[in-house]
């Protein structure tokens, strides 16, 4: 697989826009989520309005037979609704934080999708033939007079159209005290796990009424408080690790096969921090946001604020590499802080081979970094240079001093524009990416 672009590398070219063109957006509408499935065929994406939509490859046509197909709407359907926590006087959005995909083991496709308090497993399988000829129910569905029935028939199945059906077949709830951040399916596809800041609880797929608490660091007393868990991941081939991220900048590597509840943990990923650049937003800015395991399992990266870590899981010490996201934004610390910017969640992903990883950032920038070359490059989604096979522009911020043609200044960034979820296909070079309510796919040029 090629790098991140620029030199002698592919470049990025813009496929496919998703969603309204309306100035106002519906709060509702706003993308919350983006996700592959295994094969990178199926693409959904869960929003604040608890929906959930699912696209679907096209296949190659004959007519273009080096053209890729584009992501056409498979499936929409409301996955969570809103509800009231009568016993605490809270409301429960709709909002969906995370979809996870199942392997598929059948003709149809399974996936997990959360709001803050209640995980739901769906099934989205296709029907193109209906049953017709019954004995006791007309075609419309009324039923028969039975003394009418004087012959018996044996109902035939008929050809129909496509019709894509979201069926929940589970409902995981009341296990959650606070709000739901993360969920992983393991590498064993039977079990998965479930965090919220204070727990994280292991499911079976297959039963709904109990979970075991495998992390619980919820203090005797809450004004101890110091750290909550932020992200939780399963090891993509090793059933028995997981990992978990906190709010101190810290990650936490747990062996379910030492003890059944893991407050104790395997190995402690930590970076020193440099005292000279300390200052009152250094708690903040060290809270991590991310984690995700690489496809190898060897490594894992974290996003924190201003950037990305790559960390060896044989090195607990320091991270491997260091990638700055947005430096400049150092300096606007304090105005980030009041506008509550300085709080905003940045995911990031992997490529399908390790060599490449993705987060995104301000203005509608996603930065993309390449690990063997260690070449970086900022990508701009929008509309306004989104020209159907067009050729992405690298985008470049100018921190002071003489701002060149086709640099951007810092002081004019949009922070309401932000890129918080990115999706890399797992096989090829093809990305998602969710502007606020409009979802972009990227791809590399094919000559």
């Amino acid at each position: 697989m090629a790098g991140v672009g620029g030199g002698n590398d592919f470049q990025w070219c813009f496929a496919q826009v998703k969603g309204a063109i309306d100035e106002d957006v519906a709060e509702a509408d706003i993308i919350s989520t983006v996700e592959f499935n295994y094969s990178g065929d199926l693409l959904a994406t869960g929003d604040k309005g608890g929906r959930v939509v699912i696209f679907q490859r096209e296949q190659e046509s004959k007519n273009r037979p080096h053209s890729r197909g584009e992501y056409n709407v498979y499936s929409t359907f409301q996955s969570h609704e809103p509800e009231f926590d009568y016993l605490k006087s809270l409301e429960i959005e709709e909002k969906i934080n995370k979809i996870r995909w199942l392997p598929q083991q059948n003709a149809a496709h399974s996936l997990l999708s959360t709001n803050d308090k209640t995980i739901k497993l769906w099934k989205i399988s296709e029907r193109d033939k209906k049953a017709e000829g019954y004995n006791l129910k007309e075609e419309d569905g009324r039923l028969r007079d039975p003394f009418r029935i004087t012959s018996l028939r044996v109902p035939v199945l008929q050809p129909m159209d496509l019709m894509v059906e979201a069926s929940p077949r589970r409902i995981f709830a009341n296990a959650h005290t606070y709000h739901i951040n993360s969920i992983s399916v393991n590498s064993d596809h039977e079990t998965y796990l479930s965090a919220d800041d204070l727990r994280i609880n292991l499911w079976h797929l297959e039963i709904t009424d109990r979970s075991f608490n495998i992390v619980d660091i919820k203090p005797a007393n809450m004004e101890e408080l110091t750290e909550v868990i932020t992200a939780a991941e399963c090891h993509p081939n090793q059933c028995n690790v997981f990992v978990y991220s906190s709010s101190k900048g810290t990650i936490r590597l747990c062996d379910m096969r030492a003890a059944a509840l893991c407050d104790r943990h395997t190995k402690f990923f930590e970076e020193p921090e440099d005292p000279s650049s300390r200052s009152f937003f250094s708690e903040i800015i060290s809270s991590i946001s991310d984690v995700k395991f690489s496809h190898s399992g060897r490594y894992m990266m974290t996003r924190d604020y201003l950037s990305v870590k790559v960390w060896d899981l044989n090195m607990e010490n320091r991270p491997v590499e260091t990638y700055q996201v947005h430096e400049y934004l150092r300096s606007k610390l304090c105005s980030l802080y009041e506008n509550d910017c300085i709080f905003d969640k940045f995911e990031c992903c992997w490529n399908g081979t390790d060599s490449a990883i993705m987060t995104g950032s301000y203005n509608n920038f996603f930065r993309m970094f390449d690990r063997n070359t260690r070449k970086d490059i900022t990508l701009e989604a929008s509309r306004e240079s989104s020209k159907p096979r067009g050729i992405l522009k690298p985008r470049k911020v100018c921190t002071g001093g003489k701002r060149k043609k086709d640099e951007i200044s810092v002081d004019s960034l949009d922070f309401n524009k932000k890129i918080l979820h990115t999706a890399w296909h797992p096989k090829e070079n093809v990305i998602a990416v969710a502007a606020t309510n409009n979802l972009y796919i990227f791809q590399d040029k094919i000559n």
